[in-house]
This record gives C-alpha cells, sequence and structure tokens, in this order.
C-alpha cells in the first residue's frame, strides 16, 4: 500500500510497482490507510509522513498496534532526529524526499523477502530457540518472556533470531545491518541503534541494564546471558 497525499509520487511510483508485479493499493492519508488495512491483506507499507488528517507518524503508531509489516516512511525531512524519530515509532525504514524510484523498488523487495523468510508460516516445522526466559518460534514468528507475548517488527525479530542463533558471537553495528538488511551498511549505525534500543525495551526486564543483548564496547552486541 503506498500513502501519500502528492499525486505525482502516487503516479510514479504506481508505474514502477505495477512493473515489477505488486498489486497496489493507494490511500492520500493515514485515516485512508487504516481503513484499507481493516479491508485488505497488505504486505508491505510505504508511506509518506506529511500528511493532512493524520500523518505517517501517527498512523504508524497506530498500525504497529496490532499488525507487524514492514513500514517504509517517505519524508523531506532529512535530519537524522527525524529518521531516528521515524524508526522508534515502528517503521522499518526512512527514505527522504526526494529518491530514486529504482532504490525504494530495491528497498521494498529487502524488506518484503526478509518479512517472507521471518514471517509467520503455519505449515513450517516449528523451531524454537529458549534463552531462560525468552522464547523465540521461528516458524510462527512468535517471541515470549515468561510465557507473555511480545510483539516484535519483522526487523527487530530478525535481530533477535540472529543474535539468539549465534549465542555468545559478537555482531558489529556493520554486520547486523548487512545480515538484517540484506544491503551494504552504509553510514546506517543509528538505524540499528534504534532497532536495538526498541528491542531491549520489548524485550529486557531492565533496558538499562539488560539480560539478553549485551553491549560489547568498542564492537557490538550479542547475546549471551549470565
Amino acid at each position: 500500500m503506498l500513502v501519500d497525499d502528492e499525486k505525482e509520487i502516487i503516479k510514479l511510483m504506481e508505474i514502477y510497482l505495477q512493473n515489477e508485479g505488486y498489486i497496489l493499493l493507494k490511500a492520500s492519508d493515514g485515516v485512508e490507510a487504516l481503513e484499507i488495512l481493516e479491508k485488505h491483506s497488505v504486505d508491505l507499507i510505504i508511506m509518506d509522513v506529511m500528511m493532512p488528517r493524520m500523518d505517517g507518524m501517527e498512523a504508524c503508531m497506530k498500525i504497529r498496534e496490532t499488525r507487524e509489516l514492514p513500514i517504509i516512511l517517505l519524508s523531506a525531512k532529512n535530519q537524522d532526529i527525524d529518521k531516528i524519530s521515524g524508526l522508534s515509532l515502528g517503521a522499518d525504514d526512512y527514505v527522504t524526499k526526494p529518491f530514486n524510484p529504482l532504490e525504494l523498488i530495491a528497498r521494498v523487495k529487502s524488506h518484503l523477502r526478509r518479512y517472507k523468510q521471518f514471517g509467520r508460516s503455519p505449515n513450517a516445522d516449528n523451531t524454537l530457540i529458549e534463552i531462560d526466559d525468552l522464547s523465540i518460534n521461528i516458524a510462527t514468528h512468535k517471541v515470549t518472556i515468561d510465557g507473555e507475548e511480545v510483539k516484535l517488527t519483522p526487523r527487530e525479530f530478525a535481530i533477535l533470531q540472529l543474535m539468539a542463533s549465534n549465542r555468545g558471537i559478537v555482531f558489529s553495528m556493520d554486520r547486523i545491518y548487512q545480515e538484517v538488511w540484506n544491503e551494504p551498511f552504509m553510514e546506517s549505525r543509528n538505524t540499528v541503534m534504534v532497532h536495538i534500543r526498541k528491542l531491549r525495551e520489548k524485550i529486557e526486564p531492565d533496558p538499562r541494564a539488560p539480560r539478553y543483548i549485551k553491549t560489547v564496547w568498542g564492537i557490538g552486541y550479542k547475546i549471551d546471558p549470565d
């Protein structure tokens, strides 16, 4: 689904997305996007930040209350604080305007590939990773802490699975980005740090003193509970 109040953007991306074989749903603001989500199955959302009635930030928060699909935010704001705000609210990616349509299509493919890889698959064999009170079901994309389910975005789940499947191994931010985002690392430390922080807020009893995701200063992160 493409959510933008600029008709030129809608028309441009409609051509590129349909050429790639995607079925496109269109909305002009966050309110309309939420209405469409209630009626249709959506695999990915590309959403502008500045829109009437309900902007992309607020819509992103509301979508994250019930859904885990990838969300790519579009914005003319290119400051780091704007990108961090968008990612903190649950977005998986942040693309600044003006953008290269081919680059955006590449990001769409990457997110969909990752979402399908780590998404729900009811016919797959259950594969559990259990670390103390943390339980990660690879097949159903379900994470629980002491029996209570925790909702993660596809990116957060991918990061958690990566480190939980390689306990004790230290992953640099460069490697996490390359493994999870499936693209070369290009000054994306803030992106990784925001996702790690959000992940800790969801799975750690005390995010300031992490029990699961440990920081190895000057190197990166690892999962290796005491």
